[in-house]
């Protein structure tokens, strides 16, 4: 992909343009996002010029000084104040003595656009963050959706209002107004609207980061992407939601690498696009590569902070106490109080045991950013080290609520009804999570385990053919022990040896015995693997499958079957005494004939 001068010329104009039209704002992600993918571009003569007028400029020069204040105001987190400056003024409670009267404020309508938008959306911050004071700590009493933005109504109908009489008069919110009539219909549950009315913010301000983030964010699956794809303009912002989307979405096939690798080909110093081929490794467990990644964007700019928390996660898994501890200190002295950092802090006092330490700075992240996915999840999994199930059931669910897509989530409740043998729950969320996480065997298995300890071992089977098959990357499912044989590729032994105890379960002893064989066929290598290496070797689970073999031939009468694998057993150095008794039998046995 590449592009002409006039091309690069109209993108360096739109991102800059984002720029100044989200600073002006407030919306400052967005124009940290735009500079960051402007700097990225490769070096060449730029041609960036002014932004055209506004259709309402001649109101933006009456109103300057007061947008002025107002933006002050906002910088100065004086969001309630701000927001007075353009907004209606409630009426003051009655005086014991008379008060000057104070002059009206202009109706919205005669404001310019950006005026009204930075008027509310001050008016929506300050409500939010009353909001967080009124829900005081993290898993408090009062924390949750119980604790609602009570300027929300109204902010929502006077924008509807607004947006309606602009349309009707022929114009519309140019893009911002879209936005934020999309965003306050999301915060109160109504997705459909919002999400069409995101879509007409991203055709009016396709170069507006946040209405990217915000559309991803109500996309739940690969059919909802596509039909928002469908109804976008094509262009290189509707190609990065793609990828975006696919990658918040956890897909990870080729072709989602191949769009990133045509972006970045553009872009090709973006950080932003190199942590999306980083968090792609990620969640296709490639911690090797996502680590790389990482460490190469990390080495580019030393003080992003932006997406090191997975960082964090790779090296946790990895083992790399060393490296993480070096992160975490890093971290700390560019910006202690970001969300990000507390995150990478929690993961090391984790990977050092000290569960309550990494549960302070997790709660920490949260008090910072309630909405941060990263913390809930990781502090579910430090409660259930300590064993308090009941806190890490509340903040999976809190992380439920942040994001529904997030597999972890649903897998971590599922884990918590099993310890607390409430296995029919445990399954319902252990299958909403291989719902969104379909090629992941893990997932599976843990399905597979919750149908087998209800008694629905057919279930259980399939379910265990499915791990078979997500844990091979095959595309189809095989139906019986020979079709996986003829399908190739690794198998996990664990697996089998499940699926084959399952038939023998069921009263199925021939496929039990198939089964069984494909459990010691997994020690050596595949003849169609390219590693010669390939083999799992001796493991408990390969020899009790061919403890489970000799006996079967035994009780068959094959005895120099059985002699022959009770001597291999022999050799495994697991089950030695076992084998050497059934050694015995079949020896008497045979001397007996």
């Amino acid at each position: 992909m590449s592009l002409t001068p006039t091309q690069r010329a109209d993108l360096e104009r739109n991102l800059a343009h984002a720029v100044t039209g989200c600073s002006e704002r407030g919306l400052y992600h967005g124009a940290k996002w735009a500079a960051e993918l402007l700097n990225s571009l490769p070096e060449g003569e730029h041609s960036i010029t002014d932004p055209p007028p506004a259709p309402d400029a001649h109101l933006e020069r009456r109103e300057l000084p007061r947008f002025l204040l107002a933006k002050a105001l906002f910088d100065s987190r004086e969001y309630d104040r701000a927001a007075a400056v353009f907004l209606p003024r409630p009426p003051p409670p009655p005086a014991p003595h008379p008060v000057p009267p104070t002059p009206p404020q202009p109706p919205l309508s005669a404001l310019s656009k950006k005026a009204v938008f930075l008027a509310l959306y001050a008016k929506y911050l300050a409500g939010e963050k009353r909001k967080d004071e009124e829900s005081e700590m993290v898993l408090g009493p009062a924390d949750g959706p119980l604790t609602p933005n009570k300027d929300l109504v109204m902010l929502s109908n006077t924008l509807e209002g607004l947006l309606t009489s602009y349309y009707a008069a022929g114009s519309n919110g140019d893009g911002w107004l879209e936005y934020l009539y999309g965003v306050f219909l999301a915060k109160g549950k109504n997705e459909t609207q919002a999400k069409e009315w995101l879509i007409k913010s991203a055709r009016l301000r396709p170069f507006h980061w946040g209405v990217w983030q915000e559309l991803t964010a109500l996309t739940a699956n690969a059919e909802e992407l596509q039909q928002s794809i469908a109804a976008l303009p094509e262009n290189v912002m509707t190609f990065i939601f793609h990828v975006f989307a696919n990658q918040e979405q956890m897909r990870f096939n080729a072709h989602v690498h191949t769009a990133l690798t045509q972006l970045l080909a553009l872009f090709p110093q973006s950080p932003f696009l190199k942590s999306q081929r980083a968090l792609l490794y990620y969640h296709s467990n490639d911690y090797e590569e996502a680590a790389a990644v990482f460490n190469d964007i990390l080495r580019s700019n030393p003080f992003r902070l932006d997406s090191l928390d997975c960082y964090s996660n790779v090296l946790y898994v990895l083992g790399h106490r060393a490296k993480l501890s070096n992160i975490a200190q890093c971290a700390a002295l560019i910006d202690k109080f970001r969300p990000e950092t507390c995150c990478i802090i929690g993961n090391y006092y984790s990977i050092m045991s000290e569960h309550e330490k990494a549960v302070m700075y997790f709660r920490r992240a949260l008090t910072l950013d309630r909405t941060f996915l990263s913390a809930w999840t990781l502090m579910g999994l430090e409660y259930i080290e300590m064993k308090n199930t009941h806190a890490a059931l509340e903040a999976y669910r809190r992380a439920v609520d942040v994001n529904r897509r997030d597999y972890r989530a649903w897998y971590g409740m599922g884990q918590i009804y099993e310890i607390l043998e409430m296995h029919a729950y445990g399954l319902y969320y252990y299958q909403r999570a291989a719902a969104l996480r379909p090629f992941d065997p893990k997932m599976w298995m843990a399905v597979g385990a919750s149908f087998a300890r209800g008694g629905k071992l057919s279930n259980a089977i399939r379910a265990y053919k499915r791990a078979l098959v997500a844990g091979s990357y095959q595309k189809k499912m095989g139906g019986s022990a020979a079709e996986l044989r003829a399908s190739g590729g690794a198998l996990d032994p664990d697996t089998l040896y499940e699926v084959a105890k399952l038939y023998e379960r069921v009263g199925d002893r021939r496929e039990a015995r198939a089964f069984m064989e494909l459990v010691i066929a997994q020690e050596e290598s595949h003849p169609t693997d390219n590693d010669a290496t390939f083999g799992v070797g001796v493991t408990p689970n390969t020899s009790k499958a061919r403890m489970w073999l000799a006996k079967f031939h035994y009780a068959a009468g094959d005895y120099n079957a059985a002699n022959e694998l009770a001597t291999q057993l022999c050799q495994d150095g697991f089950d030695v005494e076992e084998a050497k008794a059934l050694q015995r039998d079949i020896r008497a046995r045979i001397e007996a004939m």
